[in-house]
């Protein structure tokens, strides 16, 4: 079975972004996008709905190594 020609890569928990590229090269691609998601919690104060940065979700898009 053929590989994707595009592959999104999510830095895992724990892990360092060196880990994960070193994982992306050893699937057989190569990045070429870094984006970043920020994750948000919900807050009420004074009974009013806030939306407060809690982390972010590190992806990298990679393409196949021909």
């Amino acid at each position: 079975m053929s590989k994707k020609s595009k592959e999104k890569f999510e830095v895992i928990e724990g892990e360092s972004i060196d880990a994960c590229l070193d994982r992306i090269k050893a699937a057989g691609y190569f990045p070429v996008r870094r984006m970043e998601e920020p994750i948000f919690a919900e807050r009420i104060e004074n009974g009013k709905v806030h939306y407060v940065p809690i982390d972010r979700k590190i992806l990298f898009e990679a393409k196949l190594i021909e």
